[in-house]
């Protein structure tokens, strides 16, 4: 029996209702804007306290809102209900190979987070207790999932990327479309019960699936009791990692200090005649007041290979030891590969940030090797793209 399986009350998007998964962003401000220039976007109730109206209140008191809105969609027509479907997905870019995946339901139970925690789901990385419980109380709110885990199959994933493809082509016009930001268009068909949603569910579960995007929302499932969560099971061939960097909007020292404090650590710190850039794997570059150094940082030659990561490496040495900052403290924001390297160094040189951190994106060998171990990587590490959009299927609980 696969573990991946039909929604079983589903809403599909009519179109307009498509977003950005509610943290892609690097601004709260964004978010507030695209829901005040769409109305529509699904955003408006995932993040229902940066909605215009609602700005002022707290996340657990716009949850009303939030409600208000999902409902009003559905009587708008925004959405249509279906019953027992997958959905097939398309994304294609300019210059891009197709990439394919299944919107459906997984079994939570079926989540593992360590090698002694059985399982077909493994969940790689830290994440952020508060985040999760936002999660966990929006689809308390709204009984609906609107997000999907991104999830990669590792056994089958070929013959479900062969699978996916020839039935997209056989299906005809799609039921809908949403382009978003970067001029990639999402393309759904539903599938319902019957012999190819058969064949297409077992493939989908023919192997572990690795969470490629989603680490919260998997765990508010857990948190939440939710039997099964929403998510699209891509393939390999489908996804590419890209940078993961950071901003600090406010130094807790000085820029100097700092230096001298990587130096003690056993840093190797040099200023480069040039502006910082996305650096080859074992070295950080950073950006400060208008100056560019390239860091290497010490490893730890007792450590695991995932301790010893560029993103843990600057986790625990230059966050936490050099700048005295937990990983969640609101001053360092976590930038995915959609905002290049010039908008970082913007951010600097504007006064928005004090300090961006250029750091190589992991590869998809050490992503396999992190998930074999069973161990988990540092949070906010890798940005798989593309990604899959919010707002195009939900799932109804309950």
């Amino acid at each position: 029996m696969t573990v991946v399986h039909p929604i079983s009350r589903a809403w599909v998007t009519n179109g307009g209702t498509g977003a950005q998964n509610y943290d892609e962003f690097a601004d709260d401000a964004e978010i507030t804007e695209i829901i005040k220039a769409n109305a529509s976007s699904s955003l408006g109730v995932e993040m229902p306290h940066l909605a215009p109206e609602s700005l002022g209140k707290s996340f657990t008191d716009s949850l009303p809102d939030a409600v208000v809105r999902l409902e009003r969609a559905k009587a708008e027509g925004k959405y249509r209900a279906a019953e027992d479907v997958v959905v097939l997905y398309r994304i294609t870019g300019p210059g891009e190979a197709p990439a394919y995946g299944l919107w459906s339901t997984v079994e939570t139970e079926q989540i593992s987070t360590n090698a002694d925690e059985p399982g077909l789901v493994i969940r790689n990385e830290d994440v952020f207790i508060a985040k999760v419980r936002e999660r966990v109380a929006l689809a308390d709110a709204i009984g609906t999932l609107l997000s999907p885990v991104l999830l990669l199959q590792t056994g089958k994933g070929e013959e479900l990327h062969a699978a996916l493809a020839d039935a997209v082509d056989a299906a005809g016009e799609p039921d809908a479309t949403d382009l978003d930001g970067t001029g990639r268009t999402h393309a759904i068909w539903q599938v319902g019960p019957g012999e190819l949603q058969d064949r297409l569910l077992a493939l989908a579960g023919g192997g572990e699936l690795v969470v490629a995007d989603g680490n919260h929302r998997s765990l508010a499932a857990q948190t939440g009791g939710i039997p099964r969560f929403l998510a699209v099971v891509t393939t390999p061939a489908s996804v590419a990692i890209q940078p993961y960097n950071r901003l600090v909007s406010e130094l807790p020292a000085s820029l100097d200090d700092l230096l001298g404090r990587l130096r003690e650590a056993g840093a190797t710190v040099t200023e480069l005649p040039r502006v910082a850039q996305l650096p080859a794997k074992g070295t950080i570059e950073m950006y400060a007041g208008g100056r560019s150094f390239a860091v290497g940082l010490p490893e730890d030659k007792s450590g695991t290979s995932v301790e010893n990561l560029d993103h843990a490496l600057v986790e625990r040495v230059l966050l936490r030891d050099a700048l005295g900052l937990d990983p969640g403290d609101k001053r360092i924001a976590y930038i995915g590969g959609d905002y290049p390297v010039e908008w970082l160094r913007g951010e600097v040189d504007n006064g928005r940030a004090e300090l961006a951190v250029l750091i190589a994106p992991v590869t998809v060998d050490d992503f396999v090797e992190v998930n074999l171990e069973r161990l988990k990587l540092p949070r906010k590490s890798t940005w798989f793209t593309p990604k899959a959009r919010g707002g195009l299927v939900l799932a109804q609980l309950g």
